[in-house]
This record gives C-alpha cells, structure tokens and sequence, in this order.
C-alpha cells in the first residue's frame, strides 16, 4: 500500500474514532473514576486532589495512557533545511536565553507534547487541539526536572497530562496539577507564539525547528479534526457554553485569565492597549489548523501577539468554551 493511501486510511480512522467516542460519551457511558483507573495507575496518588476537582468531569478521550505518545528525544533542522512547511502553517515560536525554537502545528497535532531543553531550560510544549490550547511550560518543580506524557483523559475536553516521576495528572490548559503527590504545585509559563512559519523564519534566521519521525507513520501536515473549529460543539464536552459568541471561537486572554477578548474583535481592532503597557495585536497570515484537510490549506486566522513595554509575555488563543470550563467568571469582550 502506497504512503498517501497508509495517511489517508489513519485519518479516516482517526475522524471515526471521534464519532465513536461523541456517542459514547453522550450514552453517559464514558466517566468513570479512581476505582476503574488505579489498574492502569497504581503510582497515581488518588486520594490526593484539587478541592475542585470532580471526577466526574474527567472521560477517556479514547487512546489510552501515552496511546497518544509525547516525544522525549526531540529532532530539529535549521530554518534554512526545512522544506515542508507552508509559509502561512502554524509554529510554536520559542525563545529561551537566545535560542530560539519552533515547534510545527503539524507535529504537535499528533503528539501533543514535546520535552525538550532550550537555552539550559527544561520545557514542556504543549497542545490541545481540542480546545487550540498551545502553552509552554518550565518543567521544574521543586528541584525536580519532570517528563511529561498524555494520560487519554480529557478534563472539559482539555489534555490532561502525567508527570513521569510522581504520576501525578496535570490540567494543560492551567498548567496545575490536579491529582497525586504533586497536588496543588503549578508550572511556569513561559512566552511563547503561536506564529506562522513566515513570521518565525523572519525573526528567528537562525533558529531550530523540530521535526517529525517518519517511524511513527504520523500522517503529519494532515488535520484529523476536519472542521472542528467551526463546528457547533466541542468534543467530549458536556458543561456550560459561554453566552453570547460561538462556543468554537478563538478567544484571547493573558497569563491571568481574568478577562478575554474574541478574536474577531482584536481583529477589527488590530490592536487592544491596556493601562498596564501591555499591548495584544493582530496581523494576518497564519492558517488554522483545524479547519482543512490539510493545515497548509486552513484559513487564515491571523497572528496574535502580546507585549508588555515591547517584551513578550504570555498569552493564549483558545476556543471560547473552554476559557469560560475553566474560568466561568471572567468575561469575553466582544465589542
């Protein structure tokens, strides 16, 4: 069988995979708990939680523990080596003590973690499709340096993620971990961009760029959530929906989730100003990549950046349901 017809039977798999689950989920039969997990997590301390958490709200997402596999042994070529990007193809853009890195959509797409060290820091750099949530993370917690996999749970339909040398579970979109020994502990988030290949090369001439393993037979540069951020409802999620604005609309928001704004706002505006000195600006140029069948393809949804006095800080660009999940009284301003 040909490469192109291997890809295109993972992605029709993939699609029926997410079918599946959305039924099972909606039979009410996919929560579960300690009792059913602690087989498949007997390091895991479950007696240990955040006060918030209900385990009720946690569902398989379908592969189980590390199915979806985190890449531990990153490889990277220089800007000038790479080929197999389009110029407007979404890139996580991180730079540590001068080093910069970028980290293709199209990769992260199937693996959702990457460890990695940048500038003599551990990080971890993190995506949910299922909510558009790209935050990197310092991987050190208390002297320790901790190696992240996937779980297969979905918490308000947000990658739940474990740490390697205590199975403790972490909540990706807050960056907290919510279950085990390492309860309550929060990692550091560092500024990153979600950038276009094109505004990358141009910032970064000489930076790295991570690169997929043809092993894994990925069907990389393919968007296995054909549609999705157009779609009426996000996956594997049954809570509240923001009012008001679509739950899959980009919103925007800063390392305090205390307030967002939609993106099509920021769009039209270009430039949102705060009396702290941040500024959030928009620019076009950028593919989404849950729109198309292939990333290179996805309309254009601009880039975001945020700065504060002219340096970069973090910030997010999320689907509106789940920023509302997981901070329900923050507003979204649309106007």
């Amino acid at each position: 069988m040909a490469k192109g017809e291997n890809t295109s039977k993972l992605d029709r798999m993939f699609r029926i995979l997410l079918i599946c689950m959305s039924l099972f989920l909606l039979a009410g039969q996919a929560s579960a708990g300690p009792d059913s997990w602690n087989s498949e997590w007997p390091k895991t301390d479950f007696s240990k939680k955040l006060p918030s958490l209900k385990f009720d709200d946690i569902f398989s997402g379908g592969p189980p523990k590390d199915g979806i596999p985190a890449i531990d042994d990153p490889k990277f070529k220089s800007v000038s080596e790479i080929t197999n990007l389009g110029e407007k193809e979404p890139v996580v853009g991180l730079t540590v003590q001068g080093e910069a890195k970028a980290y293709p959509l199209q990769v992260l797409m199937w693996h959702e973690i990457v460890n990695d060290t940048i500038g003599g820091v551990p990080v971890a750099v993190t995506f949910c499709p299922l909510c558009n949530a790209v935050i990197a993370f310092d991987r050190r917690v208390d002297g320790m340096v901790l190696d992240f996999g996937t779980t297969g749970k979905l918490r308000f339909s947000d990658l739940v993620m474990y740490d390697r040398q205590t199975e403790s579970w972490w909540q990706q979109f807050l960056g907290h971990a919510i279950v085990g020994k390492l309860t309550g502990k929060t990692l550091k988030v560092l500024p990153a961009r979600l950038e276009s290949w094109q505004n990358f090369k141009k910032r970064a001439p000489h930076g790295k760029v991570l690169v997929s393993d043809a092993t894994l037979m990925r069907s990389y540069g393919a968007n296995p959530y054909v549609g999705y951020d157009t779609a009426r409802q996000p996956f594997l999620y049954r809570g509240e929906v923001p009012k008001g604005i679509a739950p899959l609309a980009r919103v925007v928001s800063l390392e305090k989730k205390d307030q967002a704004w939609s993106l099509e706002l920021l769009r039209k505006r270009k430039e949102i100003s705060l009396a702290d000195g941040t500024v959030i600006r928009w620019a076009r140029g950028q593919n989404s990549a849950l729109d198309a069948r292939q990333i290179v393809n996805g309309r254009d949804v601009g880039n975001v950046t945020a700065q504060r006095y002219g340096k970069d800080i973090p910030y997010f660009v999320d689907f509106a349901f789940a920023f509302h999940a997981f901070h329900p009284k923050s507003p979204i301003h649309q106007r």
